[in-house]
């Protein structure tokens, strides 16, 4: 696993090289251009300085640097219990200015952003047609007040998705060359490590990931998300996958009396559903009889986190951390 950490994080620098150099010199002083992960080109008179975005994203470019040209956010930045939400781990939520809309998903407030005179908005896709915490009304409006910069997820593996926020942030002006960073992609490679031998330690138990409702049980899929895949498939977690997902792949509806249908070891529940949504898994009896429910082998998985090196070192060394309790 040392060789493919390794492999890994060379792959991503010369993959870097090749695609961001030519953003990188036009990070200085005069015309700024850009081509995004949709294939929109970008084009300023000079390199952005004042940037609106997406919260989970906007945390990824604080690990890299970015940081003091972030002066809005939008998207969640605190969890149910008011404290700051995984998806912006690493981000001050008090320092720049949150112009998430209070209407429907993906609205912002256009007139507030405005006032922030931002030169480039940045968010990204999990589906390339579908922004991040823009849907498309506000998207149009948006627009006329600042390019949208886009950083897709889709169809990536893990290392891939890093690698494409760090091509952004280069453009932006952010030293991927820099020790910090550096550091970050030693110790996401040694975090993978930890994953890879808690995973082997486990041995025949098998984990599910998935989330709690109130009148459904949702099965995640780890061949459409790009963490959970690169865990069972790069290092070798015993992750379920579901034997009839939705529509769309992400996840398997199932009632409560069928929460039994997958077997498992390990519960690893997305954290957004917070304390309460945790709770629910008390008051279902086809739930509890399964391994984990009678050993209480919840983990928490941050299925929406900061697309950034360093974000997912912490994530997966966390997760090690877990797994290794239940080892054999």
């Amino acid at each position: 696993m040392k060789k493919l950490g390794a492999a890994l994080a060379a792959a991503s620098m010369i993959a870097l090289a090749a695609c961001g150099s030519s953003a990188s010199d036009d990070a200085g002083s005069g015309p700024w251009k850009f081509k995004d992960d949709l294939g929109t080109a970008i084009s300023l008179d000079q390199a952005p300085d004042r940037l609106i975005v997406q919260s989970s994203v906007a945390a990824a470019l604080t690990d890299l640097g970015l940081g003091d040209k972030i002066v809005g956010t939008f998207g969640p930045l605190k969890n149910a219990e008011g404290k700051p939400d995984s998806q912006v781990a690493g981000l001050d939520i008090t320092k720049a200015t949150d112009v998430t809309g209070g209407g429907e998903y993906g609205t912002l407030d256009l007139e507030k952003a405005a006032s922030l005179k931002p030169d480039l908005v940045v968010t990204s896709a999990y589906l390339e047609s579908d922004l991040w915490y823009v849907n498309d009304a506000t998207a149009k409006k948006l627009k006329q007040l600042a390019p949208i910069m886009v950083v897709s997820f889709d169809g990536k593996t893990l290392p891939e998705m890093l690698d494409s926020t760090e091509r952004a942030a280069t453009a932006l002006g952010a030293d991927v060359d820099s020790d910090a960073v550096q550091n970050a992609h030693d110790e996401f490679a040694a975090a993978a490590d930890r994953v890879e031998q808690a995973g082997s330690d486990l041995g025949s138990k098998k984990i599910v990931v998935g989330s709690p409702a109130k009148d459904v049980f949702y099965v995640s899929n780890p061949q459409v998300s790009p963490d959970l895949k690169y865990w069972r498939d790069q290092l070798g977690l015993p992750i379920t996958v579901p034997s009839k997902p939705d529509e769309g792949g992400y996840f398997q509806t199932l009632s409560w009396e069928k929460a039994d249908l997958h077997p498992a070891d390990v519960f690893l529940y997305d954290d957004r559903v917070g304390k309460a949504g945790l709770a629910i898994l008390d008051d279902q009896p086809v739930f509890q009889t399964l391994a984990a429910a009678k050993d209480k082998a919840y983990i928490p998985w941050t299925s929406v986190a900061p697309p950034s090196y360093q974000a997912y070192a912490d994530i997966m060394n966390r997760l090690a951390t877990e797994l290794e309790k239940y080892a054999g």
